[in-house]
C-alpha cells in the first residue's frame, strides 16, 4: 500500500523496484492534519519527474481525525487515527487494479522500498489484482500471494513486495 497525498492508503499503487524507480530522487517531506476530508483523482505517467514516470491513475474519498506522515527517496512513514475511505487504482507500473474500503481505529506504518510494516485495528475490505499477484482482505483479515507476499490481521500486517 502506498500513500495517496490528500486522499487514503491504496494497495499495490508502486512496488518493488517500481517504487525505488519512482522515488529515488523525491524529495524529503513531512505533513500532519488534525481533522480532514477529501477526495482526490489522479492519472499521471511519462514524466521524468518523482512519482509520475511510471503510468498510474485513481479516484479517492477519505475522512479522519489525526493524521502525520514524513516521506523522502523510497522511504514513508506515517501515523493516522480514527478516519475511513474507499477508491479504486489501476498502475501500469505493476499492471494492477484494485478497489478497497476501509474504517480504521487507528495506524502507524513504515516503508523502506519493498518492505512495508503497519500496525493498526482496521476492517479493510477489497480486492486487488495484477499480473502475478492476488490481495484480498474482508474486515480486516487478508493477504497478498504473487509479486506482494503478506498477510493483515484486522489492520496489523507485513507486505513484502518481491520485484
Amino acid at each position: 500500500m502506498a500513500v495517496v497525498k490528500g486522499g487514503a492508503n491504496v494497495s499495490s499503487d508502486r512496488s518493488g523496484i517500481s517504487k525505488i524507480i519512482d522515488t529515488f530522487d523525491r524529495p524529503g517531506g513531512a505533513s500532519a492534519e488534525a481533522a480532514y476530508a477529501g477526495t482526490n483523482t489522479y492519472a499521471v505517467g511519462l514524466e521524468n519527474k518523482p512519482g509520475k514516470r511510471i503510468p498510474k491513475a485513481g479516484a479517492t474519498a477519505s475522512a479522519g481525525v489525526g493524521r502525520a506522515g514524513a516521506e523522502w527517496s523510497f522511504f514513508d512513514a506515517e501515523a493516522k487515527g480514527p478516519n475511513a475511505s474507499v477508491g479504486a487504482v489501476a498502475s501500469a507500473g505493476n499492471l494492477s487494479a484494485s478497489a478497497f474500503a476501509r474504517a480504521e481505529l487507528g495506524s502507524a506504518s513504515a516503508s523502506a522500498g519493498p518492505l512495508k510494516a503497519t500496525v493498526g485495528l482496521s476492517v479493510d475490505t477489497g480486492v486487488s489484482v495484477g499480473a502475478g499477484s492476488v490481495e484480498a482482505k474482508l474486515l480486516g483479515c487478508g493477504f497478498s500471494v504473487g509479486r506482494t507476499m503478506g498477510f493483515s490481521l484486522f489492520g496489523t500486517g507485513l507486505e513484502l513486495n518481491l520485484w
